[in-house]
């Protein structure tokens, strides 16, 4: 067993990150991987040739399982239902295609593909598994997942941001955002806003949140400054939340809100406000992701 434990611990940050990516909730992303170390603990290890991909296999079909749980839950869920925000690494950041792969843009665009389809692209794009191992996880056969491969990618291809965004032009954006609505400047807030930018907002029916998504750079300004006029005792700082730049709100010194957003050719065009109690746990401390 010690080898064995050896071998999930070398590789738990990879399956965690899987598991994450697959499912956008770092909670079930945990008990997947609980549910992992059990089911490999029960391995015959002289057997196994190659631990990595045999983790992989499970912890795939674990994440599987619990995406179409979760599909079910999310149908009753209050409000719009967003990504558990995490705090994530420096080392997150200067990955450039992890650190996309786990934006909240993109794990929005994410939750539009089937749990199939999430499942191939996430092992597939992000993680370079080949299209025989991820046959043997999904138990089809390899013809199958290439066909469902290509058509996750044009999916996904149709709904990403254009251009991966750099970390300067995210900090840049995110700084003149706060310094917009500390000074309640409205122009200045119209100005960095994308014509058709979306906020959407996820109390989960514990917290106040917009029932629905605002569109529009007019609307959402209003929205914004005139809910944080209403309100003493918010502050904002930034924070490096799913491998970019992000704002944590703060009222009366506790954590409040985690403002993510997505950058497209210097604008904001997406706005993401997770302030669901339950989703901010792992906003305490950083958590480190693999590929």
């Amino acid at each position: 067993m010690d080898a064995a434990t050896d071998a999930f611990v070398s590789h738990r940050n990879l399956l965690f990150t899987i598991a994450y990516e697959m499912l956008g909730s770092a909670a079930d992303a945990e008990d997947v991987l609980q549910e992992t170390w059990l089911r490999w603990a029960g391995v015959d290890h002289g057997t196994v040739e190659n631990h990595r991909a045999y983790l992989v296999r499970i912890v795939t079909r674990q994440a599987l399982g619990r995406l179409r749980t979760l599909g079910r839950r999310k149908e009753s869920y209050v409000g719009s239902w967003l990504p558990e925000p995490l705090l994530t690494t420096p080392d997150v950041a200067e990955d450039v295609e992890l650190a996309d792969s786990v934006s909240m843009a993109m794990m929005l665009v994410l939750e539009t593909l089937t749990p199939t389809e999430r499942a191939v692209f996430v092992l597939r794009e992000v993680f370079d598994v080949d299209y025989d191992e991820i046959a043997t996880a999904l138990d089809k056969n390899p013809a199958a997942v290439r066909q469902i491969a290509h058509r996750a990618r044009s999916h996904v291809a149709a709904r990403r941001p254009r251009e991966v965004v750099t970390q300067a032009a995210s900090r840049e954006a995110l700084a003149a955002f706060r310094r917009a609505t500390e000074t309640g400047d409205l122009q200045a807030l119209l100005d960095l806003l994308a014509p058709d930018v979306v906020f959407l907002g996820d109390g989960g029916g514990v917290k106040q949140a917009v029932p629905r998504p605002v569109v529009g750079s007019s609307k959402v300004a209003r929205m914004l400054l005139g809910g944080m006029l209403k309100v003493t005792g918010w502050t904002m700082e930034p924070a490096q939340v799913n491998g970019y730049p992000a704002l944590i709100v703060r009222f009366g010194g506790e954590l409040d809100t985690v403002l993510a957003v997505r950058v497209e050719d210097g604008l904001i065009s997406g706005l993401y406000a997770v302030r669901n109690p339950a989703k901010l746990s792992h906003m305490t401390e950083e958590t480190t992701l693999r590929r």
